[in-house]
């Protein structure tokens, strides 16, 4: 099977030293869009973002692309952060619909198919992790940089760090994106007049490797955004045309 020029949808994965969860998720992902694929016209692509790793990922990640024609990667020449990786996985993609997830397995593909009926409705559908596995610091961290997201922003999204998320095209195009600004796509969509929701998906520990966030990086950081995510919402430009 050769890479679809119009897939119906492209799944995009950041990678910054996740070795030995790649195998295992790509053939998760696999199994899990074929599943969603049977009533498809036309096949999905699965877009890896090496995102500077130094762990052999990148050796794993080519020999991937050899074995799987609908699997594509693209490296990095060092470490650009998630916004990044995300944003190149935009403009290189071309499915109909834009899938992300994380490459530490603490998603379950299958949850694709979950969110997948949600996007007649929605926009934007993101996943909710209502019973996450990750350390009381992690998870004491992201409540309360949400909660506060939400305070500010108003995007009544629970779990804005899940990274399994389902955009329609039209959403990625518009979005302009900025470091750090993957912590707040719902909040991103809805300003530019999208429609956005949040179903509960499943989480489990990590397995292989290391977090790559913590209290100073995934806190902190996401708090000093908040500031720039406001700042926009106040200035967007929203004009139409009269008929």
């Amino acid at each position: 099977m050769t890479v679809p020029s119009h897939p119906w949808a492209s799944v995009i994965i950041p990678i910054k030293d996740e070795r030995d969860n790649l195998v295992p998720l790509t053939e998760q992902l696999l199994k899990a869009l074929e599943a969603c694929d049977e009533s498809r016209s036309a096949p999905f692509e699965i877009l890896f973002i090496d995102d500077g790793s130094t762990d052999g990922s990148s050796d794993v990640l080519d020999r991937l692309a050899t074995d799987y024609p609908l699997v594509r990667v693209f490296h990095f020449d060092r470490n650009y952060g998630q916004s990044s990786a995300f944003d190149a996985g935009f403009k290189h993609s071309a499915g109909d619909l834009v899938i992300t997830i994380d490459g530490d397995l603490q998603n379950d593909p299958a949850d694709i198919g979950t969110l997948l009926p949600h996007v007649k409705t929605f926009d934007v559908v993101c996943g909710w992790r209502t019973n996450r596995h990750d350390s009381l610091v992690r998870t004491l961290s992201s409540r309360i940089a949400n909660a506060v997201r939400n305070a500010v922003t108003g995007d009544r999204v629970h779990d804005t760090g899940c990274s399994l998320k389902i955009f329609r095209r039209a959403v990625v195009d518009k979005l302009q994106l900025f470091n750090g600004m993957h912590r707040f796509f719902p909040a991103l969509a809805l300003m530019h007049g999208f429609t956005v929701t949040e179903v509960p998906v499943r989480h489990y520990p990590r397995a292989h490797g290391l977090s790559k966030y913590g209290v100073g990086n995934r806190l902190f950081k996401s708090l000093y955004d908040l500031l720039a995510v406001r700042w926009m919402q106040g200035r967007v430009l929203k004009y139409k045309f009269r008929k």
